[in-house]
């Protein structure tokens, strides 16, 4: 693995405890049979709000009455491996560090014998509906991250 944000890739991989499986469509697939290289976000949307959910986030967030909303600030993705039709893939997330209103968020995708196939990371903002900018997370909101 080369991307940046890892500096210790087995250590890196074994900090996980999330995942979400996900079964490659043929939809999601090129004329050459392989992963578009565009599902790779669909799929770390998707692993991202599992793991809000998961970590009990997502329900303020969807009240039409809450005050704050999550948005992506950045995101990126690095291949390693090519993926194909039909494959089942474990895609991991994580936080890896928390700031004031942001979090980066890391992901990890493995195939069936836990090989690496494409890596990620990006920041979410939890900002205000009213006024747009960053809102602070609560204690209790990052020591749902920092737990998880």
């Amino acid at each position: 693995m080369r991307a940046s944000y890892i500096q210790e890739p087995i250590q890196w991989a074994s900090e996980f405890r999330f995942f979400v499986p996900v079964q490659v469509r043929f939809s999601d697939t090129d004329m050459y049979g392989h992963l578009n290289n565009t599902y790779n976000f669909s799929y770390f949307e998707f692993a991202r709000i599992e793991y809000f959910k998961h970590i009990g986030l997502m329900n303020d967030w969807l009240n039409p009455e809450g005050h704050t909303i999550p948005v992506v600030a950045d995101l990126q993705c690095d291949y390693v491996k090519q993926v194909f039709f039909d494959e089942k893939l474990r895609i991991h997330v994580k936080s890896a560090s928390v700031g004031t209103s942001s979090v980066d968020i890391h992901y990890h995708a493995t195939n069936e014998k836990g090989d690496t196939l494409f890596t990620g990371r990006g920041t979410i903002v939890q900002i205000s509906k009213k006024t747009g900018k960053g809102f602070p997370w609560s204690e209790e909101e990052k020591s749902l991250f920092l737990a998880n």
